[in-house]
């Protein structure tokens, strides 16, 4: 039976990509993400079959939520077993999108998907680094976070991961809209 790798992000408005896409550049061996590889995870779900795929899709479209504006924040890096294996740029306020998260986290429980015992950390990787790279522990100074207004976030979404020998290729299962902004 076929296995969907699944899970839930936010994709940032395309003018916030944009900018991230002209911000790239200038860190050694890092291989940047493409603009449909940038968004914010909300949840990783992992490998399903079909029908815990549809099943999920189902139960995603029960949540309400009021829409919020977030805000590009400081970027960081991730290591890996000592060294920097991605680079990351912030969003803020972490409360609301936390909010969302942890409703997101109760509907997929109520599912019978298993919790993710990490700590949500709300993100968009702009670069990966092969092992090979080691890319130097700062590497995240070199790249400024563009000043842009706060974008609101109007629906999060199911996307299945494919990994190819470009890296991930990512697909919208669903769509999910949230309630109307609020401010």
């Amino acid at each position: 039976m076929a296995h969907h790798r699944l899970f839930v992000a936010l994709r940032p408005p395309a003018a916030v990509r944009g900018a991230l896409l002209r911000a790239m550049g200038g860190v050694p061996g890092a291989r940047w993400q493409s603009d449909e590889q940038l968004h914010i995870t909300l949840r990783f779900i992992g490998e399903v079959d079909r029908h815990r795929a549809e099943d999920i899709a189902a139960s995603l479209g029960h949540i309400r939520h009021p829409g919020f504006p977030l805000t590009l924040t400081e970027s960081g890096t991730f290591e890996r077993n000592g060294r920097v294996d991605a680079l990351w740029i912030g969003v803020q306020p972490r409360e609301r999108i936390k909010a969302l998260h942890d409703k997101i986290d109760r509907t997929l429980a109520q599912a019978g998907v298993a919790p993710d015992g990490r700590a949500f950390l709300p993100h968009i990787t702009l670069a990966r680094f092969a092992r090979s790279a080691a890319p130097p522990p700062d590497a995240a100074a070199g790249i400024v976070a563009p000043s842009l207004d706060p974008f609101a976030v109007t629906s999060f979404e199911l996307f299945e991961s494919h990994l190819g020998s470009e890296g991930a290729v990512y697909d919208t299962i669903a769509r999910y809209p949230l309630d109307p902004v609020e401010t």
